[in-house]
């Protein structure tokens, strides 16, 4: 981790402004990350054993982190501040991960996958490491495999697919609306194996208070034993942190109260740069605010925008039941305004879209501060049946919350922050 500063633990934080460098290497983007893998220094498996690695956080970053570098041969040592690693947020993830594998023959590859992801983020991403993201997605399908994450399978045996926001291919990896926690369950259990095997320590219950910074390199943390309030400082070779993101600084976001960023801050307050924190993603697809009594926002599946419709009345100040008004006098706006993409438009276009209706007074709901997803179309094209397959757990979430069965009437969603793409500054390698 990069600092601006030396400090020791008694020293005051310093904040400085920066040009900051991404460290991008000279080349084309379609060799660059094999050249730089060539290019890096290695360790050899017999020498690895003399390192030690502290990773704060056990979610599928931090897990996943622990495991692999537990095998390798490191001395690894875990943190999470959660009674268990499989408390960790990223179960909270539904919909799916994508893959350029092309499994359905739609015309994906790695360069579409990049282009699209690239495009997603309004072109404001580092093109370098979205394309070595596009590169490994496919490994990273096989090692989500490997430690045994039940993605849904097709008829012949062959991992299913399905469409996600912003994407004209099917190319995202699911389990249910369940992805989330499977996924975390997989690096949980090779996580598990590691910590048996004696080459990852496990420390729950943890809480990370401070960076130990020495010669401007993050050498350690302070932490804090939430049992017993003791507090000791641990040191490594190096420190990995993947702690979450800060979405709580909203009033309402589909993030758990836990996540409170202080992690990210503890090491900014130490020299690591902070950046791009508008980089945040307002998902479309989440339950509105019944009151002024809500903790927080709850997430359904941007999958959803697969079967269902979105539309609101074209009357503004219409306070007709769903089912009471008439299919010519419903707006079916991204549908209408982005006919390419339909209902599955990114994201952020989405999320507008849905804000303009509402503030236009097209809101529904009791508040009327929500949009319609509707499933009655694609429940009459393949029945009730398929349709619970594959979303019927959050079908049953959705009724649990809003006492309200989303088979016989419509979804009401409205954005929400979700998830954050700024935070720590982190350069290519």
């Amino acid at each position: 981790m990069s600092v601006t500063t030396t400090q020791t633990m008694t020293e005051a934080p310093t904040f400085v402004e920066a040009t900051l460098d991404g460290r991008v290497p000279s080349g084309p983007v379609q060799t660059m990350w094999e050249r730089t893998k060539f290019e890096m220094k290695l360790i050899n498996p017999s020498n690895r054993r003399k390192f030690k690695i502290i990773i704060v956080g056990s979610g599928l970053a931090g897990g996943a982190a622990a495991a692999t570098l537990g095998e390798q041969g490191y001395n690894v040592e875990c943190y999470a501040y959660q009674d268990s690693p499989r408390r960790a947020h990223s179960v909270a993830a539904q919909g799916g991960i994508n893959a350029a594998k092309n499994y359905r023959n739609d015309g994906d590859s790695v360069y579409r996958l990049f282009y699209d992801t690239v495009k997603g983020g309004d072109f404001r991403a580092r093109e370098a490491n979205v394309y070595r993201l596009a590169e490994v997605s496919n490994a990273i399908i096989d090692q989500c495999v490997a430690q045994g994450v039940p993605f849904a399978r097709e008829y012949g045996g062959m991992l299913d697919n399905r469409s996600f926001g912003g994407a004209q291919v099917a190319r995202t990896f699911y389990a249910r609306g369940q992805t989330g926690q499977q996924l975390l369950l997989g690096a949980y259990q090779a996580l598990a194996r590691q910590i048996a095997a004696g080459t990852v320590k496990m420390f729950t219950r943890t809480e990370m208070l401070d960076l130990i910074v020495i010669n401007g390199r993050a050498r350690g943390i302070v932490v804090r034993d939430m049992r017993t309030g003791e507090i000791t400082p641990r040191l490594a070779d190096v420190v990995v942190l993947g702690t979450g993101g800060y979405s709580n600084v909203f009033y309402l976001s589909t993030n758990a109260k836990g996540c409170n960023g202080t992690a990210i801050w503890r090491a900014h307050k130490r020299g690591a740069y902070f950046a791009n924190p508008c980089f945040t993603q307002i998902h479309p697809t989440c339950i509105p605010p019944v009151g002024e009594h809500q903790s927080k926002l709850t997430l359904m599946s941007e999958s959803l925008r697969n079967d269902g419709r979105i539309w609101v009345p074209k009357q503004p100040g219409d306070t007709r039941p769903a089912d009471q008004i008439p299919e010519n006098e419903r707006y079916y706006y991204l549908e209408e305004m982005y006919p390419s993409y339909g209902n599955l438009a990114p994201r952020d276009i989405s999320s507008r879209a849905a804000k303009r209706q509402v503030d236009s007074g097209r809101g529904v709901g009791p508040l009327r501060n929500g949009v319609y997803l509707d499933f009655a179309d694609s429940i009459k094209r393949l029945g009730e049946k398929v349709i619970r397959d594959r979303y019927g757990n959050l079908f049953d979430m959705y009724e649990n919350i809003t006492g309200e069965n989303a088979y016989k009437t419509p979804m009401r969603i409205y954005p929400a922050p979700h998830y954050t793409m700024g935070g720590l500054w982190v350069d290519y390698y």
